[in-house]
């Protein structure tokens, strides 16, 4: 995670409603998937959602849900291209763990998604699972982190 201060530091809190433009504009996928902001819009209106703010601009954001089995769920990591790979992922991640609620937090991404495995394991992720026929011939691979 970046430590650092000044304008490389990541500063990571709960989304608001006033942030929904900001950050479907650094998510290359809701540009041309509307739904997205649906799913975008009532996750920040029920609180379950983190975003990093770098040099007082949104950077990416975290949906967090309570009810995988009972367990907090990573739905979505959203990291605008222009600050992948400079620690955003990393932070919403980290931000998400902070503010799981349960013991066990699990997250998940196609097996043909090399960038969001290479994040998961880097935020201290390991494998659990993986569901078949979401996605025909690329598994759902779930990971799970151990909080408490």
């Amino acid at each position: 995670m970046d430590n650092s201060t000044g304008e490389d530091e990541i500063i990571t809190r709960e989304a608001q409603p006033g942030d929904v433009d900001a950050m479907l504009a650094c998510d290359t996928h809701a540009q041309s998937h509307p739904e997205r902001g649906d799913a975008v819009r009532a996750a920040v209106g029920m609180g379950q959602c983190l975003v990093a703010v770098r040099a007082g601009q949104i950077a990416g954001y975290v949906l967090l849900r309570h009810d995988f089995f009972g367990y907090g769920f990573v739905s979505l990591v959203v990291v605008s291209p222009a600050q992948q790979r400079r620690g955003v992922g990393l932070r919403l991640l980290a931000a998400a763990m902070t503010a799981c609620r349960t013991a066990k937090l699990f997250t998940s991404t196609n097996q043909s998604n090399l960038a969001a495995q290479r994040l998961f394991a880097g935020a201290g992720f390991v494998r659990s699972g993986h569901i078949e026929h979401l996605d025909e011939g690329d598994p759902e691979l779930v990971y799970v982190t151990f909080l408490r």
